[in-house]
């Protein structure tokens, strides 16, 4: 199991620099979130609304990689 969550976290590391919007990250974030989520054997819409919610909210942090706005 331990596994599993560690190749979530580089796949999810090396999409986000693919994420150049606010809503491909809340896209890229739903899907992971419902993905923990249904391992984790818990509601996988709430992990699916918490993903996405988090995903379009990281454009502003620093560190990542900034948003474009189009």
């Amino acid at each position: 199991m331990r596994k599993y969550f560690v190749l979530l976290a580089i796949a999810a590391t090396t999409l986000s620099g693919c994420m150049a919007t606010p809503t491909e990250r809340g896209l890229g974030g739903a899907v992971a979130g419902a993905a923990i989520a249904d391992a984790m054997d818990e509601n996988m819409v709430a992990g699916a609304a918490l993903g996405a919610l988090a995903g379009a909210a990281s454009c502003g942090l620093p560190g990542l990689p900034p948003c474009r706005r189009y």
